[in-house]
């Protein structure tokens, strides 16, 4: 007898000891992905990935148990998705939130695949997949609200759209705004037929309470009193809910409204600008065109009327022509041949393949890439033009070139127009910020390279 008592002490102790060790595990992966947040928005990846293979053999050393494991794997293949998307490198963001997908489900816990979903509609968005983003959005909110989780589904819904304001993402903003208001007319009719529902139960089972005591006249009389006060709540429920419904359903409408000003605002500024231009071009005209100050001018206000001539035509649908991938990277860097600085050696590393491309942009882009890169690579330096195909619909054109790399703090500023004072006879500024808005009317980006430290690498990312 003894001996049976001591083997279930044994047990019990050693049960809460496997819980506090597991604790103790998540309490360690939580605070080093912290550090790692902490790492990478300062600018250091080598250091967050370099914490990041430390905690992940704490893990895997740790002896817990597989489910404790894979959840302590999510938060680390959570933090490395974060990082890459923070960088807008698509292909590796897809391949964590593949592993995030896997360790969510061998971890069992529904609050990290709650979390996965929520990412995964990020992600979409982010990369102009709004169809899926919709979808997998759709899903989450469907789970919880099934749920009856109201309040998370509307904490996700405000976390969706301020990342779509901090991030300038209009798009993002639009979509998850849209559905949002969706989602909270539909929960409004729920919430109100539970309510209803709930009322309905009651007076059932008050009638059931008077069927039982039909023989007490005062248990009756107390009993429809108590319908009469039931039926008159839910006739107050029933009001209050059409007041509600059409509340929302005016609040939807006037939100849209503002929406549609803001983006009818943004268009009538673009044109002023435009305006604005053209009228300057009859005055320059009559100046002397050979004149550096002069040409300077004239190109500054070309470049602005073609600024705001992309900015109104975004979302516009763009034709896409068959390009033999290798003959049009040929084509471009031919004419950088003789513009370089000695010993300048320029390579191509490019697939004999054909690629849909919007090709008018993609040339202007890449032709104004490797002008930059003939101008800032030194003697003896390196220029190369690269594509990859990442995917079904997705594809990368890289422009890289050895030489100094733009500090962290301007990699931003360079593609925003009018956000530094320019010596326009030295450059008015606007030829990558032309190439970003064709880039984005594409359906893709242009952005630098944060991994790339021997130099400086653009990289045109297109999604048809």
């Amino acid at each position: 007898m003894k001996s049976r008592l001591s083997i279930i002490i044994l047990s019990v102790f050693f049960s809460v000891g496997c819980l506090a060790q597991e604790g103790g595990l998540q309490q360690t992966v939580d605070e080093g992905v912290k550090k790692v947040e902490s790492y990478y928005k300062g600018g250091m990846y080598h250091e967050a990935f370099e914490k990041l293979h430390t905690i992940e053999g704490q893990i895997a050393s740790s002896g817990q148990s597989q489910a404790a494991k894979s959840a302590g794997y999510y938060k680390t293949a959570r933090a490395r998705f974060d990082m890459y998307m923070r960088m807008r490198r698509s292909a590796s963001a897809q391949e964590h939130l593949n592993n995030m997908a896997i360790h969510a489900s061998k971890s069992g816990d529904e609050a990290l695949k709650n979390d996965y979903l929520y990412n995964k509609t990020i992600f979409h968005y982010t990369f102009g997949q709004n169809d899926k983003g919709n979808a997998t959005f759709k899903e989450m909110a469907a789970k919880l609200t099934a749920q009856k989780e109201y309040d998370k589904v509307d904490e996700v819904y405000r976390t969706l759209i301020a990342n779509g304001r901090n991030s300038g993402s209009a798009n993002l903003v639009a979509q998850s705004y849209s559905n949002y208001m969706a989602w909270k007319d539909s929960v409004t009719v729920i919430k109100h037929a539970d309510e209803i529902k709930a009322l309905k139960k009651q007076i059932a089972d008050n009638e059931a309470i008077i069927a039982d005591k039909d023989s007490s006249i005062t248990a009756r009389t107390v009993t429809i009193i108590g319908l009469g006060i039931l039926a008159g709540a839910l006739a107050i429920a029933l009001v209050l809910g059409a007041l509600a419904l059409l509340r929302y359903i005016l609040l939807t409408r006037n939100q849209k409204k503002i929406i549609t000003t803001q983006q009818d605002n943004i268009a009538l500024k673009a044109k002023f600008i435009n305006n604005i231009s053209a009228q300057l071009d009859p005055t320059l005209k009559k100046l002397d065109a050979t004149k550096p100050e002069v040409k300077a001018l004239k190109d500054f206000s070309e470049h602005i009327q073609t600024l705001s001539k992309l900015e109104c035509e975004a979302g516009k649908t763009l034709e896409l022509e068959d390009t033999d991938v290798t003959v049009f990277c040929e084509a471009l860097m031919s004419n950088m041949r003789g513009k370089t600085a000695s010993g300048v050696e320029l390579k191509v590393n490019a697939p004999k393949m054909y690629a849909k491309i919007h090709k008018p942009y993609v040339a202007q882009i890449v032709n104004h890439l490797l002008v930059n890169a003939t101008e800032y690579t030194p003697a003896n330096g390196h220029i190369t033009l690269e594509y990859i195909r990442r995917g079904a619909h997705k594809s990368q054109f890289i422009v890289s070139n050895t030489g100094s790399t733009i500090a962290e703090e301007d990699r931003d500023n360079v593609f925003k127009p009018f956000s530094t004072i320019h010596d326009l006879t030295a450059g008015d500024g606007l030829g990558l910020p032309i190439c970003k808005q064709m880039a984005m009317n594409m359906g893709g980006d242009l952005y630098i390279d944060p991994a790339f430290t021997k130099g400086t690498r653009f990289v045109l990312d297109i999604i048809v």
